[in-house]
């Protein structure tokens, strides 16, 4: 688990822009320039969500992160294709769906121990639990921030629903609650839609 970083510390449209350029790089093979904001180390999650109806309600289509602390710019890069290509949720973005996409980078900051499941505040915190089955196998699973209020899910039932993503298929009773650690982060989010990418990319040509 990370080290707490400062909540000043705050992902911005370069971040984002870089996860759309790294995509279209493994499509066709553009040229991939370095981007000049921080490299500094950074736990964080990059997020693809599609509009697929034409609506502009976007559906998860990758999520994936990571936990550890690395190079902000070649994390970015990683994690990009990663939740683009092999979120085994879903299967791999086709290049043809670039048009529908919206892409967020989340820099997870001020990391702490919660006194236990239930100490932290819906719409401001992502939680991170860790937990032993009745096999003893340690099982974990995380939701960033905004997936709570996303979901509009009280304490006990974002809870309830991170047991399962966890792996666990057991009865989820207080019993299995208490045995929880939770560690509750923040995170600093910049998205952008991919028509808001092209208006990025033409304002910085310019």
């Amino acid at each position: 688990m990370s080290t707490s970083q400062n909540t000043t510390d705050v992902a911005n449209e370069h971040m984002v822009a870089y996860c759309f350029d790294t995509l279209i790089n493994h499509y066709d093979a553009t040229k991939l320039n370095t981007p000049t904001f921080t490299n500094d180390p950074y736990p964080l999650f990059v997020t693809w969500k599609i509009d697929a109806r034409g609506n502009g309600d976007y559906d998860l289509r990758g999520c994936i992160g990571t936990f550890q602390a690395q190079p902000l710019i070649q994390t970015l890069n990683n994690y990009a294709l990663t939740s683009a290509l092999k979120d085994h949720r879903f299967k791999p973005i086709p290049q043809k769906d670039l048009p529908k996409l919206k892409c967020s980078v989340s820099l997870l900051v001020d990391f702490e121990d919660a006194k236990d499941c239930w100490d932290w505040e819906v719409g401001v915190h992502g939680i991170w639990i860790e937990f032993r089955d009745a096999s003893n196998t340690k099982l974990n699973a995380t939701y960033l921030p905004e997936v709570m209020p996303e979901q509009e899910w009280t304490k006990e039932e974002a809870l309830k629903s991170l047991v399962r993503k966890a792996g666990y298929n057991g009865k989820v009773d207080e019993q299995l609650l208490q045995r929880i650690k939770l560690t509750r982060y923040q995170s600093s989010k910049s998205a952008m839609t991919y028509a808001q990418y092209l208006e990025h990319k033409k304002s910085q040509r310019q």
